[in-house]
Order: structure tokens, then C-alpha cells, then sequence
């Protein structure tokens, strides 16, 4: 993998050729003030200032009871100031205006990586943000950010950078009525489709085995239309999702191999399937034994290496020796 097919799975590098297909997206720079914000893990987490007085989470209800009361070392005068939060008017006051054009709630991403592993912290328990300071509140939270921060190039062969030169913030339309049995991950290999797979895993959706073959023809009658020939890259990912008057709409590109999960395939079977320029091999969850029961970490599901030699590979097959160990162990006692 080379840094430019990195770079071209950058939302505002693929976004702008493929508005018409996607989901509508307004696209900021980020000011390097809050990159290094979000990079300073030095003191308390603080959030910043809000301008427009629009806090990420309800006020405490205070109470004398729950107070904690600290003996400091030293005189009043020689304790430390605590430091001011930081404050980002002018890029609050232009999200605040985006958010308004996509309708009021979005949900928001770098360059690369949305924070799915810190919507837990948010009062929503999602990733739909109405404000800036939520915003904040769930990219400061945020473990996975940290690979479009510091780690987006460490599978490239020609690694000449740690980090982009500039940042992106994508504000998403939200869509509470998106489907997740409707979002499908396409692997594409000298610009020819080879692998479509049901992008949600952990779930068997029964009305898929009914749709298979229809959502095949529109899913690769989509790329040979408009992807193909559009993005540069000969080896990548892209993930659709289908609405219910099927159309397709692109949700994102990824870099073949690397931090992308390959779902119901592998990337060994990805790379030698050999389709001669035929249909793709479209994988769905057929059963509830098909079932891939996510892991609960605080990476996201996108990111997670199991490759061979990882250490969740390694955690995985000490499980297995560990489960096999205690089930011969029953039996001999039984």
C-alpha cells in the first residue's frame, strides 16, 4: 500500500467527486489549535468553551452530601490555577451553522475514522451530535481518532509521513431511519468488484436471503456506473448503503488491507479469488450460526486487527486453547 491510495480514502478527497451518490456532507478544516486539543493528554479533560453557551452534557444537580472534600498540600496562595478550557469561537460558530443546514443533527468524522468507540459518553448513547461541544466531547473521548491522528500511514511501503499535513472534520446528515442490514462493504482488485459483504455482522437479518440476488445487480451495476472509472485507486474498499426505494449511496472508501476488516471474508481468500470479470461473490449471514459476535473494545469494529500475529489474533487463540483445555478437563471428570 502506497500513501496516495491512503489519501485518496479521505473523505474530503472522494466526497466532492461523489456528492451526487452520497450522503449529504458539509466538510470544515480544522485549526492544528484544536488537532493539538485533541492530541494533549497532558492535564484534566477538559472540553472547550462554548461561545454559544451550549453545553455536550446536562449541568450536575449539586448536592452538599456528594461533595468531596481534599486536604491540598501548602497555603491557598500557592496552590495552582487551574488552566482556562480552551475555546474555538469561530469554528463553533461555523459548525453551529452547518449543523442547521443538514437539519439539526450529524454525526461527525476525521479524514478517515468517525468516534464510534466513545458514543457511549454521549447522552444519546450514538454518534448524533446538534452541537459543537458534542462534537468535542465525543472526538476528546475518542481512542480510534488517534489513527487518523498519528497512525494512517504505518502500513504504507512508502511511508514518508506521521500524520496528514491538514485535518477534516465531516459533518454527516443524520439519518435515524438507515437501516444497518442495508450497509454492505465492497472489495475491489484491479478495478474489478471480486467481494461484496453484509457490513453488519453481529446480526442475522432474515429478509436479506430474500433480496440477495436483487441487491447483487444493484450493487454492481452502481460500481461499473460510477465507481469504476472514478476512483483512482486499483485496490480498495467502499462501503454502500441501499435506501428503500433502492438506490445506492456511497458511505465510505477504505484502503485495501491494512486497518480495513475484510467482515465474512479474509484477506488471504480476498486476494486470490479470480472471477474473469464475472459477478462477485456476495457473502450474508445465511443463519443464526453465521453470527460474528462483535468484540467489545474500546477500538471500533472497522479497526480491529485479528490478522495473524496481532494480539487480538493471539488473545483469540489462547481463548480457544483455554476453552478447549477446560472442555477435555469436563469430560475426563465426567
Amino acid at each position: 500500500m502506497k500513501e496516495e491510495e491512503v489519501n485518496r480514502c479521505q473523505i474530503q478527497e472522494w466526497y466532492p467527486k461523489f456528492k451526487s451518490v452520497s450522503i449529504k456532507t458539509i466538510i470544515h478544516k480544522l485549526p492544528e489549535s484544536f488537532i493539538q486539543y485533541l492530541l494533549d493528554d497532558s492535564g484534566t479533560f477538559l472540553l472547550p468553551a462554548s461561545v454559544l453557551d451550549e453545553d455536550a452534557l446536562p449541568n450536575r444537580i449539586y448536592n452538599s452530601d456528594d461533595e468531596d472534600f481534599q486536604v491540598s498540600e501548602g497555603t491557598a496562595d500557592e496552590a495552582e490555577e487551574p488552566s482556562p478550557p480552551p475555546s474555538f469561537p469561530e469554528l463553533e460558530l461555523k459548525i453551529k451553522e452547518s449543523i442547521e443546514s443538514l437539519g439539526g443533527a450529524v454525526f461527525p468524522k476525521l479524514n478517515w475514522s468517525a468516534p464510534k468507540d466513545s458514543a457511549w459518553i454521549s447522552t444519546c448513547g450514538s454518534l448524533r451530535c446538534t452541537s459543537f461541544s458534542e462534537i468535542a466531547l465525543l472526538f476528546r473521548a475518542s481512542d480510534s481518532l488517534v489513527h487518523d491522528l498519528c497512525h494512517a500511514y504505518d502500513s504504507c511501503q512508502d511511508k514518508s509521513l506521521s500524520r496528514p499535513q491538514e485535518f477534516f472534520l465531516a459533518l454527516r446528515k443524520w439519518y435515524p431511519s438507515l437501516q444497518p442490514d442495508m450497509e454492505f462493504r465492497c472489495f475491489v482488485r484491479d478495478q474489478k468488484l471480486l467481494g461484496i459483504s453484509q457490513r453488519e455482522v453481529t446480526t442475522f437479518y432474515p429478509p436479506l436471503l430474500k433480496k440477495k440476488s436483487s441487491l447483487q445487480l444493484l450493487i454492481q451495476g452502481f460500481f461499473n456506473s460510477y465507481v469504476r472509472d472514478r476512483f483512482e485507486s486499483e485496490n480498495y474498499s467502499f462501503d454502500v448503503y441501499i435506501t428503500r426505494d433502492e438506490r445506492v449511496k456511497i458511505m465510505d472508501f477504505n484502503p485495501w488491507g491494512a486497518f480495513t476488516l475484510p467482515l465474512l471474508f479474509t484477506w488471504d481468500e480476498l486476494e486470490h479469488i479470480h472471477n474473469g470479470g464475472g459477478d462477485a461473490e456476495f457473502r450474508i449471514i445465511e443463519d443464526h450460526c453465521g453470527v460474528r459476535p462483535g468484540l467489545k473494545t474500546a477500538v471500533p469494529y472497522d479497526y480491529l486487527d485479528t490478522a495473524p500475529g496481532s494480539g487480538w489474533d493471539q488473545f483469540l487463540r489462547n481463548a480457544h486453547e483455554e476453552l478447549h483445555r477446560q472442555t477435555m478437563s469436563t469430560d475426563a471428570g465426567a
